[in-house]
């Protein structure tokens, strides 16, 4: 009887490559990294994220807060 081989899935994969890019994306642009919130949408951090992903300039929160 042959052993069960547990195959892990591309989507794993991309889950967790996606947790890491959006880990550094909040270190660098100084947001709050909550992973719970990768993919929710109504998340103005993970907006934020997408919008740096597809190119578009986003708001950096070092500079804003240290401007104030």
């Amino acid at each position: 009887m042959a052993k069960p081989k547990f195959v892990v899935s591309n989507i794993y994969h991309k889950i967790f490559d996606d947790l890491e890019k959006y880990l550094e994306f909040c270190k660098d642009y100084g947001y709050v990294y909550n992973e719970a919130d990768l993919y929710n949408m109504r998340n103005y951090v993970f907006r934020q994220f997408n919008k740096h992903n597809s190119g578009k300039p986003v708001r950096d929160q070092w500079a804003e807060d240290s401007k104030a």
